[in-house]
Order: C-alpha cells, then structure tokens, then sequence
C-alpha cells in the first residue's frame, strides 16, 4: 500500500509541476509518470527497510 500510494502522491505533484511550468498535455502526462515512477521506488525502499526493521 505504501508504493501505491506513493505512486499516487508522486504523479500528482508531478502533473502539477509541469502544469506550474506552462506544459501542455503531452508534458503533463511524462512528468506525472517520470514523478510516478520516481517516488514508487522510494516507496519500495522504504517498504523493505520498515519490513527488515519491523521483523
């Protein structure tokens, strides 16, 4: 859940930064997933680290 939702967070604040930078949908759409991509990874990092701590 935690990938998912950093997946989530990461294409949203990336929709919005291209959107804040005057792109047009094409660029919207490749900064959401470059952000999306980008902030899932972080967020399988820190599932496995929570996991080895937790267990």
């Amino acid at each position: 859940m935690i990938v998912i939702g950093f997946a989530v967070i990461g294409a949203i604040y990336g929709g919005l930064t291209a959107r804040k930078r005057k792109g047009n949908r094409k660029d919207v759409a490749q900064y959401a997933a470059g952000f999306g991509l980008a902030f899932m990874i972080v967020g399988m990092f820190l599932t496995v680290i929570i996991d080895r701590v937790a267990s």
